[in-house]
């Protein structure tokens, strides 16, 4: 994240970027108010330090003009203050800041309130995100947000187990869980760059088809990675930029787009491969009927090491009756859902 220091002190300033720099902040500087104003109107800033007392424009005055709504996106305002007073931080706050921090200030507690701002606004950037393209998905397939609903509530069921029994402990964590359950509805956001006549066909594809059909998890990755490209500090954009990009792929490097193997493909894409194979087979469609719960339970069973990692299946097999609840009560009356479309050539 690029953050914005002001002050007029020059050690002070110093002290301040040192500080931000070693916990990993791209960071620019300013001398007063005024070279803050312009730097923030030629650079995508989401975070600005800023000392309240400096000569020609304040701190003050500064978050004042910040909050007067000439930026678009939101900028996240600490001020940075010897003021102690009741009055004095109403003050502050009603220019619209959103933090203080005391003089002399404490590096680690520096820190802390910076990240906290960075969670802030990585909230923001993330929830709007996710509802503008799960919005856009649907578009193409009324039918689609069942089947998110599904695979998101199976993705969480799973990856709770596998955090539960101490699995995967460096990439497993509560924030994986939250994460993984937040993206994983944009595993198909690249059905919007395939044409009608194939993503709507109520049939089995040509091989020539399923090439065209293939190309969703390309093009959605390449629209999460413009993304990411603008704001590289979102995790949940790179999480989902790997589910849409891998949850094709095959444990024995059979899959698509870029015939992974094994631990090569990303856990995250991993875990959604079972969860949205699982809702595939137990849906009916056109040219299928649904699969009972017992029978996707074994087929997918079957995979583990082909298709499958087999330790993801294993906790597919756990979570089986979790799975067979969640499939019961998300599902509309509605029998044809074009979403598997995607999956005709590949265990259907």
């Amino acid at each position: 994240m690029l953050a914005l220091i002001v002050d007029d002190d020059e050690i002070a300033l110093a002290m301040l970027e040192h500080t931000l720099k070693r916990s990993g902040f791209e960071v620019i500087t300013a001398s007063n108010g005024r070279e803050a104003l312009e730097t923030l109107r030629q650079h995508p800033v989401r975070l600005v330090i800023s000392d309240w007392d400096m000569p020609g424009m304040t701190g003050l005055e500064l978050c004042r003009a910040v909050r007067s709504g000439e930026f678009e996106q939101y900028i996240y305002f600490v001020l940075l203050t010897s003021h102690r007073r009741n009055d004095e931080i109403v003050q502050g706050l009603a220019a619209g800041a959103d933090d203080f921090i005391v003089k002399p200030f404490h590096p680690p507690e520096l820190i802390l309130r910076v990240r906290a701002g960075e969670r802030i606004l990585g909230l923001e950037t993330r929830d709007v995100t996710i509802f503008a393209l799960a919005r856009l998905a649907e578009s193409r397939d009324t039918d689609t947000g069942e089947h998110l609903e599904r695979v998101q509530k199976y993705c969480g069921c799973l990856a709770r187990y596998l955090y539960q029994q101490g699995m995967f402990q460096v990439e497993i964590d509560r924030e994986f869980i939250h994460l993984i359950q937040q993206t994983s509805p944009l595993h198909d956001i690249g059905k919007v760059g395939i044409p009608d006549a194939i993503l709507l066909k109520p049939g089995r594809f040509t091989p020539e088809e399923f090439d065209v059909m293939k190309r969703h998890t390309k093009i959605g990755a390449d629209t999460l990675q413009a993304a990411l490209d603008k704001y590289p500090g979102a995790k949940f954009l790179r999480m989902a930029r790997d589910i849409a990009l891998t949850h094709h792929e095959k444990f024995d490097g059979t899959g698509y787009p870029q015939g992974l193997a094994g631990k090569d493909i990303p856990l995250c894409g991993r875990i959604v491969a079972v969860a949205d194979v699982y809702d595939a087979l137990t849906t009916k469609r056109v040219y299928k009927d649904a699969f009972p719960h017992e029978q996707a339970v074994q087929m997918i069973g079957e995979q583990a090491g082909r298709h499958f990692d087999p330790q993801i299946v294993d906790a597919f097999l756990v979570c089986s009756e979790a799975f067979r609840e969640i499939n019961l009560t998300q599902r509309p009356e509605a029998v044809l859902s074009t979403y598997e479309t995607t999956h005709r050539a590949v265990m259907v």
